[in-house]
Order: structure tokens, then sequence, then C-alpha cells
């Protein structure tokens, strides 16, 4: 349902963070440094960052609320796994330079 006077991209957050609550999952805003959290959304971004010769896949995951960088170490690519594929991580959030991150998480493509 759209409103007249509301940006679509608010609109769209809000049904973002509805649909994480629905399926049990907490909101990237909720999380805490060293919690152990259940997130579902979006992937915004896909990159390949070689740390020290060993590749990092990085996502950018958005659930309307916020955003986090998921991280799978020595991981190339991850089969499936693409820009605005839909996904539920779960693992431990750790804050990084002022930004959460959450290292090789366990994940489903939804």
């Amino acid at each position: 349902m759209r409103w007249f006077g509301r940006p679509s991209d608010e609109l769209d957050s809000e049904e973002a963070v509805r649909a994480a609550q629905e399926a049990g999952a907490q909101t990237v805003a909720e999380c805490t440094d060293r919690q152990r959290a259940t997130l579902r959304g979006r992937i915004a971004v896909l990159t390949l960052r070689p740390r020290s010769g060993t590749p990092w896949l990085e996502a950018e995951l958005e659930d309307g609320s916020g955003s986090i960088t998921l991280i799978w170490m020595g991981r190339r690519e991850i089969p499936g796994l693409t820009a605005g594929r839909e996904l539920k991580v779960t693992g431990r959030v750790s804050w990084v330079d002022g930004r959460r991150r959450m290292y090789n998480p366990y994940y489903e493509l939804l």
C-alpha cells in the first residue's frame, strides 16, 4: 500500500523491517556488539576483497533498519549469492571501526 506524501524508499524500508520481524529475525538496528543474531534482508553490494593473500567475500546486507557487512573468509564466491538476493543469516555481530560486521555467518538463500 502506498501513501501520498511519503517517499517510496521509506515505505520499502518499513516493509523490509516488518518482513524480518514476521520471520522471527532481529533488525540490524537492534544488534549490539558480540550479540548472536539472526537477520533477514537483501544483499545490496557483493565484493571480493583479498586480505593478506586470502580471499574475503563481503556482502552488505540491508534490512530497512540499517546495514551490516557479512564476511566469509577464504571464499571467492557462494553459489546463488548475488546482489539483490534475499538472505537469512545467523552469527555473532561485532563492531569494527564503527560498523557492524558478521564473520562467516550461517546463511540461507531465500
